[in-house]
């Protein structure tokens, strides 16, 4: 689990979740209100935006677009799960539903931190480390 996650509030602009992702290199934006889990914005949510606007204005004119709409507008709902989850449990549950990511929150809705993708490619490279060793 990653414990240091950028996060969004939900009045924060598309643009704003724009940068982050680029800024951070991440892909998977948890929406907060204060501590608490609100929401969640992929980078395939951003493109999909993109794309239907792009198709239709100029890259100046998305960007002015972008600027001025709230990330609650197209946020989805975050599947969560509690920090004692197993990390088999947490990868049979992205896998079956095609997360790319899994907020991890406490039993108040507190984010404490986000399971990815590429935290279980990080752990399986360690495993065939270790066999080989």
């Amino acid at each position: 689990m990653t414990r240091e996650v950028v996060t969004l509030e939900e009045d924060d602009t598309l643009a704003d979740a724009r940068r982050c992702m680029e800024r951070g290199r991440v892909r998977h934006l948890p929406v907060v209100r204060g501590a608490k889990l609100v929401g969640l914005l992929t980078h395939r949510d951003l493109l999909a935006a993109s794309f239907s606007v792009f198709a239709r204005v100029s890259p100046k004119a998305e960007h002015h677009l972008f600027a001025q709409i709230p990330v609650r507008e197209l946020m989805r709902e975050a599947h969560a799960v509690p920090p004692g989850t197993r990390v088999r449990e947490a990868a049979r549950v992205m896998l079956e539903n095609q997360y790319g990511c899994l907020p991890v929150v406490d039993e108040a809705g507190t984010l404490l931190g986000i399971v990815t993708e590429a935290d279980f490619l990080h752990l399986a490279v360690k495993m065939l480390d270790a066999m080989q060793a």
